[in-house]
């Protein structure tokens, strides 16, 4: 790496004030950030020095949500695989049907590698497409800004890519990460002053202006003719009569097995995630925690079984693996930048999040999965959350002065 520690020391005066390239002073810092630490530390007293900065917090977050990402591959091809034999296919056309036999692997369901093989093909241009839109914005605001380009995109980017359908045009992926970008985070300041999620803000826009191509039945298994609903999906009409009729167990639902989106079917995978971002602490684990216990209060209080509704005679345990549940407790209610801050507020902040998804999932049976709604609701309300915890604080500690006094 020494060779490219000089290579980049020769080119930085071309980026700095005064150079040839000084507007381009933005792009070559976030790659030379990329690669080495930046120049600017605090190395003696009396200073605090601790080996975490954003940009390994951000690589910490990729590699939680690693598993959730390996998982969804192999399920994306596990399902386009299965669909293929249901409907007597031999294979697919195009430049994956290509591709794929370059790579060894071919249409076997039972074939761990051929499953996931034929996923990342579909993860792999929606991630370059959101990597190469979603930077060139940062990258664009940077420069206007004269500011550093943030690593956070980097996790924006790869959370965005695994809560889309395979299925979704990439025109589509590069017009959501756009609006996400831009009017999620840019327009109030950039990273760290937005007050709304990114990648929700991205996926929320999606869902609203391309309906067709985000939902329903035919956008979770790639393979054209064949439609399957997800678990939510089915349970919204028929209950868990309609779950079980389609054959899906808990344990399958637990691992992801099942219709949905890239890379949020997989509870256990996301619960790995979740392991790694409490001990690294990188997330709360109140907000982890009070998401799930907002969910599966009210179920346990109001599930009815002989209720008309179907979706209250759902178990709470059948509740948390289905849909993007996990996926949005663990990776996204826990954004540190628009979750609330305070102890107790994220505790507030959490159990409404988890509320706001059962009543939604219970109350409006056109949107059976409700995490992403509930989030964004939860994100505006953080910042007052906040306020009346620190008021409530400061009356409880006037309170006890006076009394002392």
């Amino acid at each position: 790496m020494r060779p490219l520690r000089s290579f980049l020391d020769k080119l930085e005066p071309l980026f700095t004030k005064g150079g040839r390239f000084e507007n381009f002073h933005a792009l070559f810092e976030a790659v030379d950030t990329f690669f080495y630490s930046p120049p600017d530390l605090a190395r003696g007293s009396p200073h605090i020095r601790d080996a975490l900065d954003l940009k390994r917090v951000m690589i910490i977050v990729v590699i939680a949500a690693t598993p959730a990402a390996l998982a969804g591959m192999w399920n994306t091809g596990y399902q386009a695989n299965l669909a293929l034999q249901s409907l007597g296919l031999a294979g697919i056309d195009g430049w994956r049907g290509a591709l794929l036999p370059l790579l060894g692997a071919g249409y076997d369901p039972a074939s761990v590698y051929d499953c996931f093989v034929h996923g990342l093909l579909y993860f792999l241009p929606i991630y370059i497409v959101t990597m190469v839109v979603g930077l060139a914005w940062e990258v664009l605001f940077a420069a206007v800004r004269n500011h550093e380009v943030n690593e956070g995109f980097f996790v924006t980017g790869f959370l965005f890519a695994l809560i889309v359908p395979a299925t979704i045009p990439l025109w589509q992926v590069a017009v959501g990460i756009t609006f996400g970008v831009i009017i999620g985070k840019e327009v109030f300041g950039g990273t760290g002053k937005n007050f709304l999620n990114p990648a929700l803000v991205a996926r929320a826009f999606l869902y609203f202006a391309y309906p067709a191509q985000i939902s329903g039945d035919a956008v979770w298994t790639p393979v054209d003719g064949f439609t399957g609903a997800t678990a939510l999906g089915v349970s919204a009409i028929e209950g868990m009569q309609g779950i079980f009729a389609t054959g899906l167990t808990w344990t399958q639902a637990f691992l992801g097995q099942m219709q949905g989106s890239l890379g949020e079917t997989s509870a256990a995978a996301c619960l790995i995630g979740a392991a790694i971002l409490v001990f690294t602490r990188i997330a709360s684990w109140r907000i982890i925690v009070a998401v799930f216990a907002g969910l599966i209060v009210p179920t346990l209080i109001f599930g009815d079984p002989a209720s008309g509704n179907p979706m209250l005679s759902m178990p709470w345990h059948w509740h948390v693996v289905l849909g993007g549940f996990a996926f949005g407790a663990i990776f996204m209610a826990t954004d540190p930048v628009s979750a609330s801050q305070t102890n107790a507020g994220k505790w507030v902040f959490g159990l409404l999040i988890g509320f706001m998804t059962w009543l939604i999932r219970v109350i409006n049976p056109a949107f059976p999965e409700g995490i992403m709604l509930a989030i964004l609701f939860a994100n505006v309300f953080a910042p007052v959350i906040d306020h009346y915890v620190v008021r409530a604080n400061v009356k409880r500690r006037l309170r006890r002065h006076a009394r002392q006094a």
